[in-house]
């Protein structure tokens, strides 16, 4: 597990961007806020009851289900041809006040050039309510959810591909912050600059049952998403040097 403190890389691997591409949960806001605890057991209540299962069949088969196919609704939908409009309403009606508002990191996102939009295995309502806590909401251009992306949850390859068509996105001029290093292999394979926010959990890393050295499409490493985003703002704000 690594736990250290990583210094935001500088801004200049950065000056090309112009589409920056956020995770939401535990990117956007951090990992202490435990957001997903709350998701976690309405997931569970919601398979129990859908299926007359008991807590701990229903629990079993979310775990199952979320190993197998990325997240549980897309076991579910496959298996039991469950709507998945319906479970995601319930899911994501959590209490997000755990969250504080970050005045700073909307001045950065205010002050970096380009589109803002997040990419989430979640529901665009849930995405906003976390930029309304958060006070960012202004300053994203667009929410790609797991509902754009035919419910294919990332890493699968597919979505990233209809993120970029549908937003009109090259990826040799975007980068993707991201919160779960395997995540980022589909950006890094289609030319996009990654930025791996570690949080200090194993099930964050590329192998969380055999932590080694990250991988080569983790480009850069940080702990700390609104200090980065601060100095790459700054950093952004200076004349380029000369060649």
């Amino acid at each position: 597990m690594m736990t250290k403190d990583a210094p935001p890389p500088a801004a200049g691997p950065f000056r090309h961007v112009d589409t920056w591409i956020f995770d939401l949960d535990n990117t956007l806001y951090p990992a202490a806020c435990n957001l997903f605890a709350q998701v976690d057991v309405r997931i569970g209540a919601y398979i129990a009851q859908a299926l007359g299962l008991d807590a701990d069949a229903a629990k079993r088969l979310q775990k199952d289900y979320f190993r197998q196919y990325g997240t549980s609704l897309r076991g579910l939908m496959l298996n039991h041809g469950m709507p998945p409009e319906p479970f995601l309403e319930y899911v994501h009606d959590i209490d997000v006040s755990a969250i504080l508002p970050q005045p700073g990191m909307a001045d950065s996102l205010a002050a970096l050039p380009g589109r803002k939009i997040i990419y989430t295995n979640g529901s665009r309502g849930h995405a906003e309510n976390v930029m309304r806590r958060l006070g960012v909401a202004d300053h994203f251009h667009a929410v790609f959810d797991i509902v754009a992306a035919d419910y294919t949850p990332k890493p699968e390859a597919a979505p990233y591909t209809t993120l970029i068509q549908r937003h009109g996105i090259d990826p040799t001029r975007a980068v993707m912050v991201e919160d779960i290093a395997r995540n980022l292999e589909p950006a890094a394979a289609l030319g996009m600059a990654t930025v791996f926010v570690d949080t200090g959990s194993p099930f964050s890393l590329p192998n969380p049952q055999a932590p080694g050295p990250l991988p080569a499409y983790v480009q850069h490493r940080i702990t700390d998403v609104p200090a980065w985003l601060a100095q790459v703002a700054a950093d952004l704000s200076l004349p380029r040097p000369r060649d």
